[in-house]
């Protein structure tokens, strides 16, 4: 496996780009091949069924492109289906998916404490980060809230305007989340409004960006495995599953630059 192999992303829609731009921040000369299934997003009201199907198929692209590692960059994705890909990838590639990370993080850093975790009803309904939280034996509280409208809003370039600031209030004030320490964002897609969420709690409680702790654990297995990219800046592909404009207006806006999308569908 060379380490001028690219890492390999995918999510159903633009949510993965917080995590592709989180590494390419923190690991600039890394390749990356993003894949945003725009064809059957959202994955959070879909059946786990479906989800590891489509998982498989977009997982054949990235092998194809040789990748070294593939992010499963969508938390109801890697509820579903990251035992599967797992044992589909075998050793062709390291997979990581987006809740061990942050369940290793909690266990450094939040033990007796009470987390609220807002996400899509998928990753919700799953109770997996609940579930894991428990299995640490630290005494940590995981507090869920699916919160479906979210993920859309955002693909639709609803965020850090009044629309959304009155959905994430009417989110934020449920009685599932009250009395919390801290607020995992359980969905790739909600660093874009971790602003408004902050401003929200006006610094009361600590709004967990797990784009940054993901992109921290993949820089540490790379670097024990031997595997970071050396020289220049990687390169930077991005396929689609379905083009939209608001998909090609949402890359420029991370990456600052126009980006080229490949459509490349993948069928039910």
């Amino acid at each position: 496996m060379p380490n001028a192999a690219p890492i390999g992303i995918f999510d159903s829609g633009i949510g993965g780009l917080t995590l592709a731009h989180a590494i390419t921040e923190l690991m600039p000369n890394e390749p990356i091949i993003y894949f945003g299934d725009t064809a059957h997003l959202p994955y959070g009201d879909k059946s786990a069924t479906a989800i590891q199907a489509y998982s498989v198929k977009i997982c054949n692209l990235l092998l194809e492109k040789n990748c070294k590692l593939i992010l499963i960059a969508c938390n109801s994705a890697s509820a579903a289906a990251y035992d599967l890909v797992k044992a589909y990838v075998g050793t062709k590639a390291i997979v990581v998916n987006v809740i061990d990370p942050v369940i290793q993080y909690l266990d450094h850093d939040w033990s007796n404490k009470k987390l609220g975790l807002i996400g899509t009803k998928q990753t919700v309904n799953s109770g997996i980060y609940a579930r894991k939280a428990a299995e640490l034996d630290k005494n940590i509280h995981v507090q869920s809230l699916a919160t479906p409208l979210l993920a859309p809003m955002i693909e639709e370039g609803f965020f850090n305007n009044r629309i959304s600031e009155q959905i994430i209030q009417e989110y934020l004030a449920n009685p599932t989340l009250s009395g919390i320490d801290g607020l995992i964002l359980g969905c790739t897609h909600y660093p874009l409004i971790k602003k408004q969420i902050e401003d929200y709690y006006q610094g009361s409680i600590s709004v967990i960006d797990t784009s940054i702790i993901v992109a921290e654990a993949i820089k540490q297995m790379l670097t024990e495995k031997d595997l970071l990219a050396a020289g220049p800046t990687g390169s930077r592909q991005f396929y689609v599953s379905d083009y939209t404009e608001s998909f090609e207006q949402s890359t420029k806006q991370f990456f600052g630059e126009a980006i080229k999308l490949t459509q490349y569908p993948i069928w039910d």
